[in-house]
């Protein structure tokens, strides 16, 4: 036993618990745009905040207000909806509005008073909260952690992918935000692009991210490399990929004879190869689940089936009784959600080697990577892989016996020590005896 004083208090503790008494008692405000079921990010955010309940946290969320949401804070408080994507530029605030929100500030005072967090965990806010928001958590001396889920911080259209030329896109590298505005980055809007611009280089300017910003979680050594490239400081980004709270025991032996694609369905993601690749393949069944602008381009393949949308225990009974899956991202992912749910359910993928998909998938081990872009080599790859069921078995053993790496106990034993180690940065005051 040992005494720890802590704001005038004199307390005995067990050193070998002292971490988790901690624990036990901390309040996580969780800041993302969309407090409902979105995309990777969202699933993220969701699962982790509910195993945190799991063990014992307080937690309280921030986000844009929408009829889906499935959370909220205390004050019930939320940023008008603004979506980014589709709505009209022409209002005279709304450029303001996505640079800096006082409504996002003004309220994010209200709830950091009524909350009292002892640690911020910041996800996806641009644009429709934006940064304003680290300026009110400043005045409040709370630590900030976020999970780079993009490139945000530099790179104003988040992707470093040109969508209007299928193509990765590195151009804002050095700051030359201009770039993005010269690209049309942004929905192939020039205003929007500007707007994105002019945010990253205000922001940039002022150091805002430097100096509110504690430490950045990246689930992918991939883009932590890539922040570092363009100029972000190394000491403050630690590696930690994404998890999987699926139980290895959900695995079945009961596959059936498809290949299965799940996830957006865009130019981006590989689409149009894999569609390719499908056409050169018509004695093998192939499965497409998600939505997108890509849709039509599905029909009139005999051997692909479009099954839409899908979510839930339907979603997951698709994937355990695929053969295997294929990613085929054309741009820089980070971790992917949908290979570790994948593997998890010992479903193997095959996956582009591009961005964070190789850290995820041991190639010739529990998968196979291929070239992006590339229809031949992924036709051959599928083709193998089809054709050799012993391979295809073993591959569905190694994803299985891996499954610890990536499990959410793992991750928050993980994140726990993060969030130790930026409270200690701003909550001084303790000191430890014996």
């Amino acid at each position: 036993m040992s005494e720890i004083k802590y704001s005038g208090t004199l307390l005995a503790v067990d050193l070998k618990n002292f971490a988790y008494i901690m624990e036990v008692i901390m309040k996580i405000l969780f800041i993302n745009k969309f407090l409902y079921q979105k995309g990777g990010s969202e699933t993220y955010l969701f699962n982790l905040a509910d195993y945190l309940k799991a063990q014992g946290h307080s937690i309280d969320y921030f986000g844009m207000q929408d009829d889906r949401n499935i959370a909220k804070n205390s004050l019930e408080l939320s940023v008008s909806n603004m979506e980014f994507k589709g709505s009209s530029i022409d209002k005279v605030l709304y450029p303001f509005k996505i640079i800096y929100s006082q409504e996002a500030r003004k309220k994010i005072k209200a709830v950091l008073k009524a909350a009292k967090p002892d640690i911020i965990h910041l996800n996806n806010y641009n644009f429709q909260i934006t940064p304003s928001i680290l300026y009110e958590i400043k005045n409040y001396n709370i630590p900030v952690v976020m999970t780079l889920h993009d490139f945000q911080v530099v790179c104003p259209n988040h992707m470093m992918y040109l969508a209007s030329q299928n193509k990765i896109c590195e151009e804002c590298k050095g700051r030359k935000y201009i770039n993005c505005a010269k690209n049309k980055c942004i929905h192939n809007s020039r205003l929007k692009s500007m707007l994105a611009a002019f945010e990253g280089a205000v922001y940039y300017s002022l150091q805002t991210y430097e100096k509110y910003i504690d430490l950045f979680i990246a689930p992918s050594s991939f883009i932590k490399n890539k922040f570092v490239e363009f100029g972000e400081s190394e000491s403050k980004i630690k590696v930690l990929h994404n998890f999987t709270n699926n139980s290895p025991k959900e695995y079945t032996a009961n596959k059936q004879k498809y290949i299965l694609y799940f996830g957006r369905l865009s130019a981006e993601k590989g689409i149009n190869t894999l569609i390719k690749s499908c056409k050169k393949l018509p004695h093998i069944q192939f499965k497409f689940v998600g939505s997108g602008e890509l849709e039509d381009r599905l029909k009139g393949t005999g051997n692909i089936e479009y099954l839409g949308f899908k979510s839930g225990e339907e979603l997951n009974s698709l994937i355990r009784e695929a053969l295997f899956s294929v990613y085929p991202s054309e741009w820089y992912e980070n971790c992917p959600m949908s290979v570790l749910e994948s593997q998890m359910y010992g479903t193997p993928v095959i996956g582009a080697d591009i961005g964070g998909i190789p850290e995820l998938i041991r190639n010739n081990i529990d998968g196979l990577l291929f070239t992006p872009g590339n229809a031949e080599d992924l036709t051959s790859k599928i083709g193998y892989l089809y054709e050799n069921s012993e391979v295809l078995g073993q591959f569905s053993i190694n994803c299985m016996n891996k499954a610890k790496d990536f499990s959410i106990e793992k991750y928050y034993t993980q994140l726990m020590k993060y969030y130790d180690m930026t409270m200690e940065k701003h909550k001084g005051g303790m000191v430890m005896s014996g």
